[in-house]
């Protein structure tokens, strides 16, 4: 679920956390680090629970509207097909899905009037109307469905406040996480397991960001000394913290990760400053790295493996 990029946006903010905390030892560094990584996954975890809740209640919806002495038309017909579809169902039997929920506590996180809320308001829309009136309802009536109910869970103001107030990397993760959900309910392989495939994965979270998030810390004198006489009409202390920290990352992978190309690290680390620092953050960076990473080369300290990684 977590991509490079992803990885890098979360050494950032851990590493702009220990500039403003400088109590933050290297060690508790990466405890936040991991703290962060948990987290989105607990994210995708959650969302996916509150969706299958959502989905539940439609037997609810069904045995309220049994129990009316005067049943409409559409009640007549209704049914909890939202929950008793395969796709649905396949989450209720996930054994190792509910386990992963049950260890992080995350069923502690939903509420029961919320989860109705959020399934009275689907109820009234045309999709979930239309959905309730085929009778005759195929695998990608189900997953058209459960798409919709997600989109209108993700817009619900209130929803959003919730996992805002519990979980504070939602906004962060936000894209990342409706990503990973829509990728699980349009898998056609969906299995038991189809959480497995959204876990944090060891080689892009251990070898290259937790890897990384060491490196800065360790080399960090080091990477003053190369940075500071490069600062051509700027001072250190001028820089913003921010750019700081990324024109290190950037250092240290390209010194450091040989399998990555100097070309993806440098447009990697300009692109997350255009979303995460200063508008002229971009063209600093961009201009820094170009000239530190020629001194760099000159110097025989970028050493890549496989053909094109120095382009």
């Amino acid at each position: 679920m977590l991509s490079r990029r992803n990885v890098r946006v979360k050494v950032m903010q851990v590493l702009y956390a220990v500039n403003r905390d400088k109590e933050l030892a290297s060690k508790s560094a990466n405890t936040y680090y991991q703290k962060s990584i948990n987290q989105s996954y607990q994210l995708y975890l959650i969302n996916l629970l509150q969706l299958h809740k959502v989905a539940e209640y439609s037997k609810e919806d069904a045995g309220f509207r049994l129990s009316k002495h005067l049943p409409t038309d559409e009640d007549k017909i209704f049914s909890p097909k939202l929950f008793e579809n395969q796709i649905i169902q396949m989450i209720t039997q996930s054994e190792g899905f509910h386990k992963l929920a049950k260890k992080d506590k995350l069923h502690l996180f939903l509420d029961k009037d919320i989860t109705k809320k959020l399934y009275k308001e689907f109820s009234k829309t045309e999709q979930y109307k239309e959905y309730i009136n085929n009778q005759a309802c195929e695998l990608e009536d189900h997953r058209k469905v459960l798409l919709d109910l997600y989109k209108s869970m993700t817009k619900n103001d209130l929803f959003n406040e919730i996992i805002d107030d519990r979980f504070v990397s939602w906004q962060e993760d936000k894209s990342l996480v409706i990503g990973a959900i829509k990728k699980t309910l349009k898998d056609s392989n969906l299995n038991l397991d189809f959480y497995e495939p959204h876990l944090p994965d060891k080689e892009t979270v251990e070898e290259f960001g937790a890897d990384l998030l060491y490196k800065v810390n360790h080399f960090d004198d080091e990477l003053v000394e190369l940075i500071e006489p490069n600062l051509k009409n700027w001072e250190m202390d001028r820089v913003a913290t921010l750019d700081m920290i990324l024109i290190k990352m950037a250092l240290c992978e390209l010194m450091h990760f040989e399998t990555i190309p100097t070309k993806v690290t440098i447009n990697e680390f300009v692109e997350i400053s255009k979303i995460y620092s200063t508008p002229k953050s971009k063209e600093f960076i961009n201009g820094i790295l170009d000239k530190l990473m020629k001194i760099l080369q000159d110097d025989g300290k970028i050493k890549k493996v496989g053909r094109g990684l120095l382009d």
